[in-house]
C-alpha cells in the first residue's frame, strides 16, 4: 500500500500560512477553498498571523471527507464541526479531572 506523503515545513519565527500556502499544504485547490469560505464551511484569516495548525487540520479533513465517502460538502462540515466539539468537550473533562486530582 502506498502512501502519499506531504512535507510541510514551518518556522516556529514565522507566522501562520496564508490562503495559498494553506491550500498547498492541505491539497487542494484556491477554488475549493473560496467556495468552502463562501459556504461559510472555513473560516477566513481571524488576524495578521495567518491560518494555524487547526485551520490546516479542518480543510484536510473536509476534503478527506469529500474526496474519500464522496460526502456533501455541507455534511462534510458537519461531521467536522461535531468531531472538533467532541475533542473540546474531551480537553475539557481532561481539565477538570485533572484539577479534581482524579
Amino acid at each position: 500500500m502506498e502512501r502519499d506523503v506531504l512535507r510541510v515545513d514551518i518556522s516556529l519565527d514565522a507566522p501562520g500560512l496564508d490562503a495559498e500556502a494553506l491550500c498547498r499544504a492541505a491539497g487542494v485547490a484556491l477554488t475549493w477553498w473560496h467556495e468552502a469560505l463562501q459556504a461559510g464551511r472555513v473560516s477566513a484569516c481571524a488576524d495578521a498571523q495567518g491560518f494555524d495548525a487547526a485551520a490546516l487540520r479542518r480543510v484536510r479533513r473536509l476534503a478527506w471527507l469529500q474526496h474519500h465517502f464522496d460526502a456533501d460538502p455541507e455534511l462534510a462540515a458537519l461531521v467536522v464541526d461535531l468531531e472538533e466539539e467532541i475533542e473540546r468537550l474531551r480537553a475539557q473533562v481532561r481539565r477538570l479531572s485533572f484539577d479534581a486530582g482524579v
